[in-house]
């Protein structure tokens, strides 16, 4: 089983443990702002590996690349204008930048699915200190089983991933609670690879530009959580609900009436007051709740789509995707 070390409580043990975890090729679960995340080196394979295999990740579903600052990061990938931009308003933050690999940049093709871009993000607190503590950047994706809830707390990891890893560093919940909004600069455009913790009209104020949508039916996949069907429980799940079924649990937004609430499994609401970053933040650990009340289904009350409700939206209607009845696995989209 994996050995967790409360960052809170010693925060250089954690450092010297998880650097030197790093440098023998482990992957190791990490918190950041956004979720927690699987991180190993990005310049290492056998390290990237071990990230694929721990999750059960498909080999063509690229890596988020983690850097400790901008000028680390410029050493990978050559920036635009206008992502220069964003990454200085927004680093260290929620926010993954898909630009061109430098070719001399040391992160391998595995990280990358083979791609000439790369995802990069500067997380907040711990997560940075570590990286700039290794030296190199970390592929991280989220710590959890490929396709299912990601984790917002180091007991979700060790409930699922424990007995794969080495080592848990344990800082709390997730003060954001869903993953990085992607973005991508390409001909003079933005465009939003992946609604997420920084909400679109804040990308959009500072680049002064519209983002352009992805259809996620035909989108290639450039970048991670573009799979058609990601981020799902055990249970199936119904969306914009607004009656109960027998059998089924009620993830509530806003105090919403629901028909037949009290004969739920259980009754959790996101965010009483219909606040969308408390939604965000709690969004993970309550599908998780639901999934371990043996509900055979997950009904969500409707949730805005303003602001962090685009990115709320988007892990339900992939959580709620189509999932192959012949393996009981979810489908996944293969378009490079």
């Amino acid at each position: 089983m994996a050995r967790t070390i409360d960052i809170t409580a010693d925060r250089q043990a954690a450092l010297e443990a998880a650097s030197a975890a790093l440098a023998d090729g482990f992957a190791i679960a990490i918190p950041t702002e956004t979720v927690y995340g699987l991180a190993a080196d990005a310049t290492n394979p056998l390290a990237i590996a071990r990230i694929y295999e721990t999750k059960g990740r498909p080999r063509f579903n690229p890596l988020i690349c983690h850097m400790a600052d901008l000028a680390m990061a410029e050493e990978h990938a050559e920036f635009d204008p206008v992502s220069r931009a964003l990454a200085k308003a927004f680093w260290p933050g929620p926010l993954t930048l898909v630009l061109p690999l430098k070719r001399e940049s040391p992160i391998h093709s595995l990280a990358t699915a083979g791609l000439d871009s790369v995802g990069i993000r500067v997380p907040k607190g711990f997560a940075g200190a570590l990286i700039g503590a290794f030296g190199r950047p970390l592929a991280a994706p989220s710590a959890n089983t490929s396709g299912g809830v990601s984790a917002t707390s180091a007991a979700h990891v060790e409930a699922d991933l424990g007995a794969r890893i080495p080592l848990i560093l344990d800082a709390g919940p997730s003060a954001v609670g869903v993953e990085s909004t992607i973005v991508k600069a390409e001909g003079g455009q933005l465009r939003l690879l992946r609604p997420g913790g920084l909400a679109a009209r804040e990308i959009e104020r500072i680049a002064g530009q519209p983002l352009l949508r992805a259809k996620a039916a035909s989108a290639a996949i450039e970048a991670p959580g573009m799979l058609a069907s990601h981020y799902a429980p055990g249970a199936s799940v119904r969306l914009n609900a607004t009656a109960v079924e027998p059998g089924e649990a009620l993830i509530a937004f806003g105090s919403a009436a629901v028909s037949g609430a009290d004969s739920a499994r259980i009754v959790l609401d996101l965010s009483p007051r219909g606040d969308l970053a408390e939604a965000a933040a709690n969004l993970f650990d309550y599908m998780k709740r639901a999934d371990a009340s043996g509900a055979r289904s997950i009904a969500f009350s409707p949730i805005p789509e303003e602001g962090l409700g685009e990115a709320i939206n988007d892990r339900l209607q992939r959580a709620a995707a189509p999932r192959d009845s012949r393996t009981g696995n979810r489908m996944e989209n293969r378009a490079r």
